[in-house]
């Protein structure tokens, strides 16, 4: 009589690690692995609801953002048609005009020198988690030798 191969387990038929090995380490240690990884499927999906709600909030600020800089910007342009005019009644309507853009001008010109100082790449450094990583391997190292 042939002999017949060995009957090969399915995954329907096949109990669970957990079923056959309830006591043991190895079930255990099977059982902890599954549910770490539950755990960081669902802190991911956490994280992605939170990131895509934050998105929401932030471009509807942005929005908001946007709006209010240029209704204040017609207000600023308005105020600076009044001073020209205040200094109209005073001196050569031209002058006025002038005068009033070259201050605004200055003040402008200055405030783009210090954004440019701000957006130095140098500026962008994160030195404290530079630091902090350093101190890490610091100390893995002290402890793995």
């Amino acid at each position: 009589m042939a002999k017949q191969p060995p009957l090969q387990a399915t995954p329907a038929t096949e109990p669970s690690r957990v079923d056959r090995e309830p006591d043991s380490a190895a079930g255990l240690l099977s059982r902890l692995m599954g549910e770490v990884s539950t755990l960081f499927r669902k802190e991911i999906a956490l994280a992605k609801a939170e990131v895509s709600e934050a998105a929401s909030e932030a471009k509807a600020g942005a929005i908001s953002l946007v709006a209010g800089g240029a209704i204040v910007f017609a207000a600023i342009l308005v105020l600076l048609g009044a001073i020209v005019l205040l200094l109209a009644q005073r001196m050569e309507p031209w002058l006025a005009a002038l005068i009033v853009a070259v201050v605004v001008g200055v003040i402008g010109f200055v405030m783009i020198q210090s954004g440019k100082k701000k957006l130095d790449p140098l500026s962008f450094k994160p030195e404290r988690t530079q630091d902090a990583l350093r101190k890490d391997k610091e100390m893995v190292q002290r402890r793995a030798s």
